[in-house]
Order: C-alpha cells, then sequence, then structure tokens
C-alpha cells in the first residue's frame, strides 16, 4: 500500500510542478494563483500545500530542480572533455558553459521565467547566491586564479545565458552564443 500511495504522491507532486510550470511560463509569476495550478493539475489544494509550502515554493522548486539539470550537463560535458584529453582549463570551461547554454536552448521558456525578473519576493538573492556558487565552480577550473579570469568568463556567460532565454531570433542567438563561447575561450590570464 505504501509504494502506490508513494507512486500516487509523486505523480502529484510531478502534476503540480508541471502546471506550475506551464502557468507560469505563460502568465507569469504574479499573475498565477494556486487555484490556477491545482485547477490545471487536476489536483487540490490540500495536495498542493501537502507537496509544497506554496506558490513560491513551486517556483522555487522548478528553479532548483532546472539549476540541477544544468548542473549535470555541464559535468558531464567537462568530464567528456577530460576523458578526451582535454586539461586546458579555458577549453574544459567552454565544453561546460556550451553544454549549460544547450541547456538554455532546450529549456528556453523556463531558463526565459528566471531571469524574467517575475519571481516570488527574495528571489533575486537566489539569484545572486546561483552566480556565486556558480563562480566558485568555475574558480575550481582555474585553480590559480586570483577572481578576475573566473568574474570575467561567468560574467560574459551569464550575458550569454540572458540572451540566449530572452531573444526572439533562436537561430540568431545560437550564432550569438557560439561567437560568445569563440571569445570567452581566447582570453588568457592575465
Amino acid at each position: 500500500m505504501t509504494v502506490r500511495t508513494s507512486e500516487r504522491g509523486a505523480a502529484t507532486r510531478g502534476a503540480l510542478l508541471d502546471a506550475a510550470r506551464e502557468i507560469f511560463v505563460s502568465r507569469g509569476f504574479a499573475e498565477t494563483g494556486v487555484t490556477d495550478v491545482v485547477s490545471r493539475a487536476g489536483a487540490s489544494v490540500g495536495s498542493l500545500y501537502h507537496h509544497f509550502s506554496g506558490k513560491a515554493d513551486l517556483y522555487l522548486t522548478l528553479f532548483d530542480e532546472f539549476q540541477a539539470r544544468q548542473t549535470q550537463r555541464t559535468k558531464q560535458a567537462v568530464q567528456a572533455a577530460r576523458a578526451e584529453g582535454e586539461t586546458d582549463p579555458m577549453r574544459l570551461f567552454v565544453a561546460g558553459a556550451r553544454a549549460y547554454l544547450e541547456g538554455c536552448f532546450d529549456e528556453r521558456e523556463l531558463a526565459a521565467l528566471f531571469l524574467r525578473g517575475d519571481g516570488p519576493p527574495g528571489f533575486e538573492v537566489v539569484m545572486r547566491d546561483r552566480m556565486r556558487q556558480w563562480a566558485r565552480r568555475n574558480a575550481a577550473l582555474f585553480e590559480d586564479d586570483r577572481g578576475a579570469l573566473v568574474t570575467v568568463v561567468t560574467g560574459a556567460l551569464a550575458a550569454a545565458v540572458s540572451e540566449v532565454a530572452l531573444a526572439e531570433d533562436v537561430a540568431a542567438t545560437r550564432r550569438l552564443a557560439e561567437d560568445v563561447l569563440t571569445i570567452i575561450g581566447r582570453i588568457r590570464r592575465p
């Protein structure tokens, strides 16, 4: 009986997240109500509050899951580059950056949702903290960097991510992303 209940709970949780994603993307966070989400999910308000603390928690869970997928993509790309014998930190960074950007292309609507500025109160702090974590992970590639190189490449990639997520011309944005990666790849330590 526990397995069936767990499966049903997981299905309800997934349906709530799917519904929240669809509605947040189409209407924005501020214009979405809990009743909109539960109606779209075919769930009850009680089930939403069983799985999440509210609308903001849905949004933050979507963000965390997106970031987890992005982290996995970049790790796999860097590991694959290393497996092929790549040791240059900048080339490893570019491999990971390319995978991250590709994930933004694959999930453009969701990436755009997090960059539009229509999130729950305090989300800008979450984004800022995530950017710092990202910079620290990047710094691990450039072991003896004192911060300037990591700041430049992380900032350039963050700008490219914003363009990828928010631009309307996908083909032009793909070219822009490749150009950004080419320029980043040419940057050398001061």
